[in-house]
């Protein structure tokens, strides 16, 4: 591809509105525009990397046996009411009505519309298992989109959904496209992490979210540093020990603390440490329930444990209104000690004594405060939030380590969920109706490539993995009037084609100091300048993009080195 021919829009100054790296890169390099909020034209350089991707995951995916189809974005309502989701789903489904005024939405997911498909062609145990895919635009109506691609409201996806009759074979297709994503984020390059996760809206027992390693990642992980165990902290499990309770030593002591309300403030004004104060949260639930939590001083609530133990949709800080209501003070006061609603607390509270608490006043706290003796905890349960140096629960003498993590794929174990509500079933081996057991598994195909650019990239700009680029080698002409200039380039430029090498030829009449700038910008591998200077002697200027190194090579040796360089790239491994 020809520069001057080709359409690609870079920018010199970052966009207003453009908040994280990937999307300040992929606007600048031309890659995307934006149509609306959240919504975004892939131009043909954003698209290259785009198909690549979508080229590695149909590879993988076709190789782990599951077969392509493609279902509709519009999704009658009927199928949503069917399972139970067309009210449950919330604002996100975006809803509208056709000219009959029959109800519809723009599939966010296609869980219903694929079980209506199996239910409807597939009758016998014989036909299993089955895992069917499609790569296509979702919607989702995002209250607030925002990073680009990295939460957009239109997005192109890999959704696929596996069928089988039992669960040992539904384990069995979770196995296989859990291997299958591992691959495909191995051959895009990227280093990444596979965590157990919560499940979500989607619903199943049991899933895992894969999270490319960027220190821009929304989502938080643990990974243990002596065994294989990794989790989104929302999910992850922490080590319960046995936990003894200490002996009471000191007596329970009203204190004042003026203008103390922060953990920290009440910690340094007392000379404690946060470690020996316990915070209690004042906590509203979907069904109405309102509780009383109880955290170590450091400590971060995980509010999706706690709506598990609490069997909750969601599980929420109260407003300031019930706070003082329940505690008679302001938020920033609660307290245990007189409270006349249900008290619960994460296990590390059973191992602690003479703690302070909150006093239920302003400018008020108890010293000395003490389980049992002082007010009564009705549950124990792991509700805190995973940290780094937590001791791994799956391994002796492992240790939390913490990353920031972008999540772009995630895989579910659903069960029977689907199929029971929509009445799905094929016939066993004894001719017995039975309800087919199934596993759904999304990539974002737009959100790895813009995770890809979080993970690499430096101050000048992107810096692609081979298997993503949408170029292999940029050939830059530094002087395209220059007759030996323009045809070594050209002959290059031919013979890179001939052998299948993405190339593009920078054929612009531009200054040295821009092209340079450009071709940091796009972040092509491999950038091969051919200038008069140089060519005097018979040589070229082979620069690495991820490296930065830069070497004479003869014309002679610039097509072998670029093929083996190339090979080299695609091959990469994350080793993750």
């Amino acid at each position: 591809m020809r520069y001057s021919q080709y359409l690609l829009p870079t920018l010199k100054e970052t966009p207003a509105d453009a908040e994280v790296i990937s999307h300040r890169l992929m606007l600048r390099a031309g890659m995307i525009r934006k149509a609306a909020a959240g919504i975004y034209s892939y131009l043909p350089f954003g698209l290259r990397s785009l198909r690549k991707m979508e080229q590695i995951i149909r590879d993988e995916m076709n190789r782990a046996g599951a077969i392509e189809c493609l279902m509709p974005m519009a999704n009658p309502a009927e199928l949503w009411q069917e399972s139970g989701r067309w009210e449950k789903y919330g604002q996100e489904l975006l809803r509208f009505k056709d000219r009959k005024s029959a109800d519809f939405c723009m599939g966010p997911t296609h869980e219903e519309v694929i079980t209506d498909i199996v239910r409807n062609t597939v009758n016998s145990y014989k036909q299993l298992p089955l895992n069917l895919y499609q790569i296509q635009t979702k919607f989702r109506d995002e209250i607030r989109p925002r990073f680009g691609l990295m939460r957009g409201r239109e997005f192109i996806m890999k959704d696929a959904y596996s069928f089988d009759l039992e669960d040992a074979g539904a384990d069995t297709s979770y196995s296989k496209m859990y291997q299958a994503y591992r691959n495909i984020f191995n051959r895009c390059g990227l280093k990444f992490r596979s965590v157990e996760a919560d499940s979500g809206a989607i619903g199943g027992n049991f899933s895992h979210e894969f999270m490319v390693l960027a220190e821009s990642g929304e989502d938080g992980i643990v990974s243990c540093d002596s065994c294989e165990y990794a989790a989104n902290v929302e999910k992850a499990e922490l080590a319960c020990r046995e936990l003894q309770t200490p002996v009471a030593v000191q007596e329970l002591r009203k204190v004042e603390t003026p203008a103390q309300r922060t953990i920290e403030e009440v910690a340094e004004f007392l000379k404690l440490s946060p470690q020996q104060l316990v915070k209690t949260l004042i906590v509203q639930t979907s069904d109405d329930q309102v509780i009383a939590v109880l955290l170590r001083g450091d400590r971060e609530l995980n509010a999706i444990k706690l709506a598990h133990l609490l069997d909750v949709d969601w599980a929420l800080m109260a407003e300031d209104d019930v706070v003082k209501q329940v505690t008679g003070a302001p938020t920033g006061f609660a307290g245990p000690i007189g409270l006349k609603i249900r008290i619960i607390a994460d296990t590390e509270i059973k191992g602690m004594a003479d703690f302070v608490v909150g006093g239920n006043g302003v400018d008020v706290h108890f010293t000395g405060a003490n389980q049992d003796r002082d007010f009564t905890i009705s549950q124990f349960s792991d509700l805190r939030q995973a940290e780094a140096g937590d001791p791994c629960p799956r391994c002796e003498g492992g240790k939390f380590e913490s990353w920031r993590g972008i999540e772009v794929g995630h895989i579910f174990k659903l069960g029977t969920k689907y199929s029971e509500a929509m009445n799905a079933t094929v016939l066993d081996d004894q001719g017995k109706s039975q309800p087919l057991v199934m596993g759904c598994y999304g990539i974002g195909a737009g959100r790895t490539v813009a995770a890809a650019i979080e993970q690499n990239h430096d101050e000048n700009g992107m810096i692609l993995p081979m298997p993503l680029a949408p170029f292999q080698v940029l050939l830059t002409m530094l002087n395209p009037k220059d007759d030996l200039v323009r045809e070594a380039a050209e002959k290059l430029y031919q013979q890179l084609l001939a052998l299948n090498i993405e190339v593009l030829l920078d054929d612009r009449d531009e200054r040295p100091g821009i092209k340079f700038k450009d071709a940091d910008l796009l972040g092509i591998p491999l950038r091969v300048t051919v200038g008069a200077r140089n060519l005097k002697d018979g040589n070229v200027e082979l620069k690495i993009r991820k490296s930065g190194d830069m070497s004479m090579t003869s014309l002679d040796d610039i097509i072998p080195q670029l093929q083996q360089l190339v090979a080299d790239g695609l091959a990469f491994q994350a080793g993750n």
